[in-house]
């Protein structure tokens, strides 16, 4: 059974965000709120952890996993960024915008595309994505909820977001498959995020989500 926590939307107290990040630490796997929909995650770093996300979501080691980072300028480490791409970057960022783009060596080979070595990453405007990344001092993986449309790139499910699915019945539905769970008082948002693939030479959008009409200004919109 998952423990709950309960944190403020604006402001998350100081000492359940360090529950939380211990129990991160330790390789948990959590249900958590971010600014597009509930999302299951953990710490990039913890194997164990990453491999459990797998198997709650069914995917295979193939499908690369989105993850947050806190800013901009975090990114960097995790991703080789472009000039064109920061420029693109600093205009969106933070949002509801995951940016595909080339790993760097600090991206976990269990979380990238091992074929192209890229990867997904998101810096969410939302204040507990942000304190828990700030506590954990790493990034966190971010992938949807299996009642909620997929959130990762490169989703090819097709399938509506369950727009009446309430954080309780997504609570009981999860809370045997993961450890803890963030609970901000929000109910589960039914957009996904939309992905911006910075890999090529001219940006491109590949999936429309929050946001996609001012992504698409700076980038070319493809099918």
């Amino acid at each position: 059974m998952a423990t709950l926590y309960t944190l403020h939307p604006d402001t998350p107290q100081t000492r359940t965000v360090e529950q939380i990040k211990d129990e991160l630490h330790g390789g948990a796997v959590m249900l958590y709120p971010t600014d597009t929909v509930y999302a299951i995650g953990c710490d990039l770093y913890s194997k164990s952890a990453v491999e459990r996300v797998r198997q709650i979501k069914q995917l295979s080691n193939d499908k690369p996993l989105t993850f947050l980072c806190q800013s901009l300028s975090n990114i960097a480490q995790y991703a080789v960024v472009s000039d064109s791409a920061y420029r693109i970057m600093r205009r969106l960022i933070p949002g509801p915008y995951t940016f595909l783009l080339p790993a760097t060596k600090l991206v976990p080979r269990l979380v990238m595309n091992p074929k192209r070595r890229t990867t997904g990453i998101r810096v969410p405007d939302h204040s507990i994505c942000l304190s828990l990344l700030e506590a954990l001092g790493n990034p966190i993986i971010s992938t949807s909820a299996p009642l909620l449309e997929d959130e990762d790139q490169g989703s090819e499910n097709g399938g509506k977001p369950h727009h009446n699915t309430t954080r309780y019945e997504l609570f009981d539905c999860l809370e045997k498959l993961v450890d803890l769970i963030v609970d901000s008082g929000a109910e589960p948002g039914f957009q996904v995020s939309t992905i911006v693939d910075l890999t090529t030479e001219e940006p491109i959008l590949v999936r429309r989500g929050l946001g996609w009409e001012e992504a698409s200004t700076w980038v070319v919109e493809v099918g």
